[in-house]
């Protein structure tokens, strides 16, 4: 059995628009949205970001601008990709840490995790998350945006 472990990062800032802010594809109801080209879901970013770091293939940057510019902007489709790319290596569990001031993450980890899981074919309970507020120490704990930190574990047998 071979194991390997990717660790992704992703952070917006927020903004006022008319956009939804979604997180693991979960909508939150909060008045601001995330500053990005896509629906800015930062968790599947960083995810995907982590896949890319096992498979040596990015997914965010030019293939998701790419989806963007005929109006693919739904994050979903990017984590499908990457996913895709795992081929034969099977996750075995995906770490995901939250950091902002607001909106509250704790509320909805449930309906995250459901989300992940579903999306990323594992049980429940090989999703992981936690949320933090950093004491305020960084532009995310102080409210002007999030930033999500994943780590993803496979395996090949």
């Amino acid at each position: 059995m071979k194991i390997k472990t990717g660790l992704g990062q992703d952070s917006h800032a927020f903004c006022d628009t008319n956009k939804l802010l979604i997180l693991a594809g979960v909508v939150f109801d909060y008045p601001k949205s995330l500053n990005a080209n896509s629906d800015g879901d930062v968790v599947f970013h960083s995810i995907t970001n982590a896949i890319s770091s096992i498979t040596g293939i990015n997914i965010l940057g030019n293939k998701a601008d790419t989806l963007c510019k005929q109006g693919v902007t739904d994050s979903v489709e990017y984590l499908k990709l990457a996913f895709n790319d795992l081929k034969k290596w099977k996750i075995q569990h995906v770490a995901i840490s939250i950091e902002c001031l607001h909106p509250k993450i704790s509320p909805m980890i449930g309906k995250m995790k459901l989300s992940i899981s579903k999306l990323l074919n594992i049980a429940l309970e090989d999703v992981g998350i936690t949320a933090t507020t950093d004491e305020g120490l960084t532009e995310f704990g102080k409210g002007n945006g999030i930033q999500v930190l994943s780590i993803v574990t496979v395996i090949k047998q």
